[in-house]
């Protein structure tokens, strides 16, 4: 088999060296949403490591739209600064620097998982009220969410196209929406915390409504020759819930609206899934959303060989691989993949000594 993994991608004006992407993974790091030299290290590593695609944490689009109040942020034009650091940094070493937009919906106001995951008290530094399609708590422990009212979602459109308006400006070259794992977007999109009764619920047409305005309201401002990407759920694994068919009529919608890739993960959207982990499980997803919608897609999930990825690639089922966790285990992991797959490492000058072979 051909090693198709480290041929390069084209997404409008934007080349991908290979096929490899750094998926967000939240370090729970920041100081009132700002990147710090942590941020710098682990996404620079990763960047030297040999991946074509580094993309940030989930980025909070409005304070009160942050997982944990150590998320990441962009929120102010003052949390440029040392984005704008990153990313040159990211593109020096062969990267393309992209962000995920976010808004945590019913989940945020949380602590970092090391501390429980629980609710933050405000005299921790936490905040309500927290928002969300419907005024349902995720679970028995997670504060009641007060349900957004039209002002308050078109505020939340509103907010998601200024930040990618800071993340052009800090230098990002893509930025991907995060419409999935049971935050503000995918709240409306599922049925399972979707309870409204007007143009936001309902209906599919209405569930769908709040995410593409703010895929057209980011469009509209983030530049014709820089690609758009949208992670989705593609299903939340419960009967009744989001599925893989409103996943492919959404991924169709998404692409007339000027998404160019569709990051196909899973799942988060209620406490009581039933998930069936194991090797690329979730590959089937963007496969079938490649095949039914005509755009392109990212597979993830449980990937962590070089043999994997590249089969997968190169049969065609998905136009991206991403991983997060392997990347924790192993910054360089496309080095080593490269030389697995008998394709020459691209390692930076500094390092090459330690990819020559023979």
């Amino acid at each position: 088999m051909e090693s198709n993994l480290f041929t390069p991608l084209r997404l409008r004006d934007v080349t991908f060296r290979n096929r490899i992407g750094v998926s967000p993974m939240c370090q729970y790091s920041s100081v009132d949403g700002f990147a710090n030299d942590w941020h710098l290290v682990h996404l620079g590593s990763r960047a030297v490591g040999g991946a074509a695609l580094v993309m940030t944490e989930a980025s909070a689009v409005l304070p009160e739209g942050r997982i944990s109040p150590q998320d990441l942020g962009l929120w102010k034009d003052e949390q440029i600064e040392m984005l704008a650091r990153i990313f040159r940094f990211l593109e020096e070493n062969g990267a393309v620097p992209a962000m995920q937009l976010a808004h945590a919906g019913r989940k945020a106001s949380t602590a970092p998982p090391w501390q429980g995951g629980g609710a933050v008290a405000e005299t921790e530094g936490g905040w309500r009220p927290i928002y969300a399609p419907s005024a349902e708590a995720f679970n028995a422990d997670s504060i009641v969410p007060t349900e957004l009212d039209h002002a308050g979602i078109q505020n939340v459109v509103r907010a998601f196209a200024s930040t990618a308006q800071r993340a052009l400006e800090a230098g990002a070259k893509m930025i991907e929406i995060h419409a999935a794992h049971g935050y503000l977007l995918h709240e409306f999109l599922s049925p399972l915390s979707n309870t409204r009764t007007d143009g936001y619920g309902g209906s599919f047409e209405n569930r769908t409504r709040a995410t593409r305005e703010v895929v057209g309201a980011v469009r509209r401002v983030w530049p014709e020759r820089l690609p758009l990407a949208v992670r989705i759920s593609s299903t939340d694994w419960v009967e009744g819930g989001w599925d893989g068919d409103q996943s492919v009529e959404l991924s169709k919608r998404l692409k007339a609206l000027g998404v160019d890739l569709i990051d196909c993960s899973s799942g988060g959207a209620v406490p009581n899934a039933k998930i069936p982990l194991g090797p690329g499980y979730q590959v089937p997803f963007a496969e079938r959303v490649r095949r039914e919608a005509s755009v392109a897609t990212a597979a993830l999930g449980m990937i962590t060989t070089a043999g994997q990825a590249n089969e997968l690639i190169s049969t065609g089922r998905a136009d991206m691989v991403f991983m997060a966790r392997e990347f924790l285990r192993e910054p360089y992991w496309p080095l080593k993949a490269a030389a697995e797959l008998g394709v020459k490492p691209e390692a930076p000058v500094q390092y090459g000594r330690a990819f020559i072979t023979g």
